[in-house]
């Protein structure tokens, strides 16, 4: 059941309810000692994720193979847990060039709780699989469940329902007993242990959160070629810092000069990615948008393949 109400006696077994020794007398502390105490327990955070670093390691996996034929990531959530999750798709596709479609955030309540509270929209069960199913979410989609506590109803809800429908869903959750976990093939238990401020789960696991869907969706976007040694090669040039920092990027790759790498840019058609395969192959756009798709998205295996061709070519 997805719609069990949650009782004060389930909070007392919550670690996202549980007291902070160390933070006990904070309201009686100077704003520099506030201070300290919050940032030694942020500090426990990074030590959380990575103890989970081989199960988000396989949901990336996943992730990687469902972008391969031509699946989707959505991120379902409320409250905190859902802004990230919105937070963290907006960012894919200036980032890596990707279509909005790509990495998708559904949160409680709809575009209105991103910019305030809207609580009681969690607890709809139902509401979460009628998103799922506006949005044509598919068995070849990934749906990664992301809740604090772990008992939201409107995440527990999608949950069911795309596992039912037989897709990949994974949990990211900072509740050993995260109710997200009976539906999830991917478990990630973030253990950030109580709050500074109790129940307040924007801190140390808002902040754990936002660190995993940041290290899930950089390293499959790394994993299909957006990324080249450890440049962004395929950001989406959409203002004039981005512009800039596409020519840098091309400099930094190819070891080409500013005014070279200026007049690649543009000839690439304003794609970085295609414009360093140019400089560093010394083809036109034609040639090195075709080795783009022939190697399947890595600059390496674009470069592969035209070494493979002259080899056939010249033996």
């Amino acid at each position: 059941m997805v719609d069990t109400p949650v009782t004060q006696d389930m909070l007392e077994g919550f670690t996202t309810e549980s007291r902070n020794e160390s933070s006990m007398d904070i309201d009686s502390r100077s704003t520099t000692e506030i201070l300290r105490i919050i940032n030694a327990e942020d500090k426990r955070v990074p030590f959380a994720v990575e103890q989970a670093i081989d199960r988000i390691g396989a949901l990336v996996d996943d992730v990687v193979a469902a972008f391969k034929k031509g699946g989707r990531l959505f991120y379902i959530g409320a409250g905190t847990s859902g802004r990230l999750g919105v937070l963290d798709a907006s960012e894919c596709p200036p980032t890596f060039g990707v279509s909005p479609k790509m990495v998708q955030g559904l949160i409680a309540g709809g575009n209105d709780a991103l910019v305030r509270s809207i609580e009681g929209a969690e607890d709809d069960s139902e509401a979460g699989v009628l998103e799922l199913k506006r949005v044509g979410f598919t068995a070849i989609d990934i749906l990664v469940g992301i809740t604090a506590s772990g008992q939201a109803p409107y995440v527990l809800g999608a949950m069911a329902w795309a596992r039912e429908l037989g897709a990949v869903v994974a949990a990211i959750s900072c509740n050993r007993n995260s109710k997200t976990f009976d539906f999830a093939k991917h478990s990630i238990f973030l253990d950030v242990g109580p709050e500074v401020v109790t129940g307040s789960t924007r801190m140390k696991a808002g902040t754990a959160q936002k660190l995993t869907l940041n290290m899930v969706t950089t390293t499959a976007m790394i994993r299909i070629g957006k990324v080249y040694r450890n440049l962004m090669v395929d950001l989406t040039p959409v203002n004039r810092k981005l512009i800039e920092r596409s020519k840098r990027l091309i400099q930094q790759a190819t070891s080409c000069s500013r005014e070279e790498a200026a007049k690649a840019y543009e000839a690439s058609g304003q794609k970085p990615k295609v414009a360093i395969i140019m400089v560093l192959l010394g083809v036109n756009r034609a040639e090195a948008e075709r080795l783009d798709r022939l190697g399947g998205g890595p600059i390496s295996a674009a470069l592969k393949v035209h070494e493979e061709e002259r080899r056939t070519a010249g033996g």
